[in-house]
């Protein structure tokens, strides 16, 4: 099975991306129009393979927030189930890391709850100085985080 990575936007699939991200445990029931506004707003990646009914099937897919100087965010980092371990999520974001337009950031950051050992592996640590972070979350969602599995 070959997977092709994109960043072209046109074939982004939103409806699997939307359901993907509506199901996950870091944006669960998340609207379909504001994961619209997150992909307008970032540098997304696609992972496609070829599907038996013709076309393209998004089987994966990554974004990242960025000013594109010193900061980026990688964000959604989604694998489909059919296609789960065998390196995608790595090599999605081992794609950012050597593109280009975010060479020589000075810090990408990301949450994870289940795939530090991907992150480790690609050099991505525990906070350094966690006591200067702050968030601001929006209402609700810290209690939401404060119950969730």
């Amino acid at each position: 099975m070959t997977i092709i990575l994109s960043d072209d936007a046109g074939k982004l699939q939103v409806d699997r991306i939307h359901g993907w991200l509506a199901s996950s445990y870091w944006s669960p029931g998340i609207e379909r129009t504001l994961v619209e506004r997150a992909i307008a707003g970032s540098h997304c990646l696609g992972a496609y393979r070829d599907d038996p009914d013709g076309g393209d099937r998004q089987v994966g897919f990554a974004r990242m927030i960025t000013d594109h100087a010193t900061f980026a965010w990688l964000a959604d980092v989604w694998v489909d189930e059919a296609v789960r371990g065998q390196g995608l999520g790595r090599q999605m974001v081992r794609w950012f890391l050597d593109h280009p337009s975010f060479a020589g950031l000075r810090r990408i950051g990301l949450v994870t709850a289940d795939a530090h050992g991907v992150y480790a592996g690609l050099g991505f640590h525990p906070l350094v100085r966690a006591d200067r972070y702050m968030e601001r979350l929006a209402p609700g969602l810290a209690e939401q985080l404060r119950t969730a599995p």
